[in-house]
């Protein structure tokens, strides 16, 4: 059997009080004869609400600093918003609107710096190809997609942004922006709609695109800037999910597999997923921060099942804890 010192390089530090906190570390505390580590765990608790209950928005920014766009603020009939929101870690204040009413957007980018793609209006399943970016002050319309649709992934800056798959009808097709124009680039394995995108923060050339409908999947892949490579399963197959995060340590939460939304939440270290503690509400098409981490997520609005207008925030913190041999 493999020893700590095997595994790790060193041994286990015999202290007379707890060391130092370093995540991972391990200590015997030769005082209170308890063998300790530093453990993190995640947990989600309540934010301020939306001034607008909306699902299937366009988002963007971290936990602390978000933007959202447009969205469905109505299920049935289907109304939409042209209403945007900017989140400081505590609350929800109105913004200038975008041009286009839509929802089942792709968005990207900053709280200042931000973009919304794609989409559909009111009860019309035609998908668009309108585009608009945020300078922090206004929505100015910029060039086309190739391919209109709605239900897209997307993630990004607004001079290097990655939308990918969408319907209908359903496509696997894959733009990149530049900055001045959308350029078609490989298309993915598996065409679906409502996949997730996590990371391409910056330079669209790192990403993973997971989940998806029709029926929910469980699958992911992986983008290197030229290509699209299957990555591992999730634990729990879903679409319409949330998403924070890089390319090799991101998070997903939420999501449906029609017709049951769920609270469940997985991390990934860039190549296998992990259950993590479950959201408060089960919800879907929430409007997540893209630019968030794995440690500071946001899930605003969303259907739970009806249009939501309420906030989660995930938080992940160390603390020390007692190895226990039961």
């Amino acid at each position: 059997m493999a020893t700590y010192k095997a595994i790790h390089g060193v041994h286990v530090q015999y202290r007379d009080s707890d060391a130092t906190a370093v995540e991972g570390d391990v200590w015997y505390n030769a005082t209170t004869g308890l063998l300790k580590m530093y453990a993190a765990a995640g947990s989600w608790a309540s934010g301020g609400n939306l001034n607008t209950s909306r699902m299937q928005m366009g988002g963007a920014g971290t936990q602390t600093a978000a933007i959202v766009a447009a969205g469905r603020n109505q299920a049935s009939p289907i109304t939409t918003t042209v209403n945007a929101e900017k989140y400081d870690g505590s609350s929800w204040t109105e913004v200038a609107n975008v041009n286009t009413t839509r929802f089942s957007v792709a968005g990207g980018g900053t709280q200042t710096a931000a973009f919304i793609v794609g989409g559909r209006t009111g009860p019309s399943n035609s998908g668009l190809a309108v585009a608009e970016t945020w300078d922090n002050s206004s929505w100015t319309e910029i060039a086309d997609l190739n391919t209109g649709r709605a239900y897209l992934a997307g993630n990004g800056t607004t001079t290097a942004g990655l939308v990918a798959g969408g319907g209908p009808p359903t496509t696997a097709i894959v733009e990149s922006w530049n900055g001045t124009s959308w350029t078609e680039v490989a298309d993915m394995n598996t065409a679906k709609i409502y996949r997730s995108m996590i990371g391409a923060a910056g330079t669209a050339t790192a990403a993973v695109i997971v989940g998806g409908e029709d029926p929910a999947i469980d699958s992911s892949e992986t983008w290197d800037g030229s290509s699209w490579t299957e990555g591992s399963n999730l634990n729990t197959a879903r679409g319409s999910s949330g998403v924070s995060g890089t390319a090799t340590s991101g998070l997903i939460f939420g999501g449906q597999t029609a017709p049951t939304y769920m609270n469940e939440v997985e991390s990934y270290d860039g190549s296998s997923w992990t259950e993590e503690p479950d959201m408060a509400r089960d919800v879907g098409y929430t409007g997540p921060a893209s630019h968030g981490t794995q440690s500071l997520a946001l899930a605003g609005g969303g259907a739970s099942p009806g249009v939501s207008n309420a906030t989660e925030e995930w938080t992940v913190s160390a603390s020390v804890e007692t190895v226990s041999f039961d």
